[in-house]
C-alpha cells in the first residue's frame, strides 16, 4: 500500500514538472515570436480588422477578429458588395533618393458608389470648409478600402517618419488633373469634387482632392494633420504636425504641396500654374494629436537650400555650378520634376 502511494506521488511530481516545463517552453517560444509590421503583438488582432498577427505575419482571421460594421464575414475574410470590377494600379514614390512602387487593387463597385454620392451639403447644416473636408475623408466604406494601402506603406518600413515620407511622395506623384464631371444643386452647377478613393482609382486629382487623400493617409499613419487653405489664391495644401518653429505662421503644421513632387516646408514653389502664395492661409486642423515630424528632419534645411537656389536663378537668370550640383542632389533625393 505504501509502495503504491509512493509510486502515485512520484507520478504526480513528474506530471507537475512536465506541466511546468511545457509552460516554460511556451513562454520561450512566444518570446521569440515577432510582432507584426503594424506593431500588432503576436497572436492578437490588429486594429485594422480582420487582420491577426501570426508568426510575424498579418493574416485575415475574421472568425476571431470580426469585421467592421460596413463589411460582412465570408470565411475568414471581410467582404463588401462594392468589391466588384477589380483593377490593379501601380503607385510610385521616392524615399531618400530611392524609387519604389506599391501595387494596389481598386474596385469599380466602390468607385461607382462614391461617384453617386451627393457632393452638396445643406445650408441649414452650417457646414464649414473643414466639415466638408472631413465628410469627404470620413466616409466609412471608402476607409475600409483605403486601409490596405496604409498597411502596404507600413510594410515597407517600420520608421514612422519614412512612412509619412512615402505617403507624401506617393500622393505628390499622382498626376495632376481635374474631373470632367460637374455637380448640380438647386439649379447651380459647380466643379465636381472627388473622394480620396476616386483620386486613387482615377490616378489623378487637383490640389484639394489630392490633399484630402494625403490627410487621410497621414491620419491613419498616426500623424497630426491639417488642411492649409489659401483663399485668395484658391489653393489648398496639407499640414503635417511639426515643431512650431518650422510650421506655417507658428501653427505647428508644416506645409506640404500635393500637386507635384516638392520638399516639406517649401512654400515658395510655383507649381502647375499656382501663383506664389502670399496671403495668410486658414489652418483647418483635422487632428492635433498623434505623431509629429521630427525637429531634426532633413526637409527643413533642404527646403531652405532649394528656395535659395530658386531665388538665385530668378535674380541672375541662371544657376551657378555649385547651386546646380546642390539642385541635382535634392532632385534625386525627393524626386523633384522641375
Amino acid at each position: 500500500m505504501i509502495q503504491i502511494e509512493k509510486r502515485n506521488l512520484i507520478w504526480g511530481v513528474l506530471i507537475f514538472l512536465l506541466l511546468i516545463l511545457s509552460a516554460i517552453s511556451l513562454i520561450i517560444i512566444n518570446s521569440f515570436e515577432k510582432e507584426c509590421f503594424d506593431e500588432t503583438l503576436p497572436n492578437t488582432c490588429s486594429e485594422i480588422r480582420p487582420y491577426y498577427c501570426f508568426q510575424g505575419e498579418l493574416i485575415e482571421l475574421a472568425s476571431s477578429c470580426g469585421c467592421p460594421s460596413v463589411l460582412r464575414e465570408l470565411g475568414d475574410n471581410c467582404v463588401s458588395d462594392y468589391q466588384t470590377g477589380e483593377k490593379n494600379i501601380t503607385f510610385n514614390y521616392v524615399l531618400r533618393g530611392k524609387k519604389g512602387e506599391i501595387e494596389f487593387v481598386v474596385y469599380e463597385g466602390l468607385y461607382s458608389y462614391l461617384v453617386n454620392l451627393p457632393r452638396h451639403v445643406s445650408f441649414r447644416e452650417n457646414f464649414t470648409l473643414l466639415d466638408f473636408r472631413k465628410k469627404m475623408i470620413d466616409e466609412e466604406n471608402q476607409r475600409q478600402f483605403l486601409l490596405p494601402l496604409v498597411l502596404k506603406i507600413k510594410e515597407i518600413t517600420s520608421n514612422k517618419e519614412d512612412q509619412a515620407r512615402i505617403a507624401i511622395s506617393l500622393v505628390q506623384e499622382i498626376p495632376f488633373g481635374g474631373s470632367d464631371r460637374l455637380s448640380r444643386f438647386g439649379g447651380i452647377t459647380f466643379d465636381y469634387q472627388r473622394y480620396p478613393y476616386e483620386v486613387i482609382y482615377d490616378n489623378e486629382g487637383v490640389c484639394g482632392e489630392k490633399s484630402e487623400l494625403l490627410v487621410f493617409l497621414l491620419r491613419e499613419l498616426g500623424y497630426g494633420s491639417a488642411f492649409i487653405y489659401y483663399a485668395e489664391e484658391n489653393h489648398e495644401v496639407v499640414g503635417i504636425k511639426c515643431p512650431e518653429e518650422h510650421g506655417i505662421n507658428g501653427s505647428g503644421f508644416c506645409f506640404i504641396e500635393t500637386t507635384g513632387p516638392s520638399i516639406v516646408t517649401d512654400d515658395k514653389t510655383e507649381y502647375l500654374g499656382v501663383v506664389e502664395l502670399t496671403s495668410s492661409p486658414q489652418i483647418l486642423v483635422v487632428t492635433n494629436d498623434g505623431l509629429s515630424f521630427s525637429k531634426y528632419a532633413d526637409e527643413y534645411n533642404d527646403a531652405k537650400i532649394m528656395i535659395k537656389i530658386r531665388n538665385s536663378a530668378d535674380k541672375y537668370g541662371r544657376v551657378n555650378l555649385l547651386n546646380y550640383l546642390k539642385y541635382k542632389i535634392l532632385k534625386s533625393k525627393y524626386g523633384l520634376g522641375y
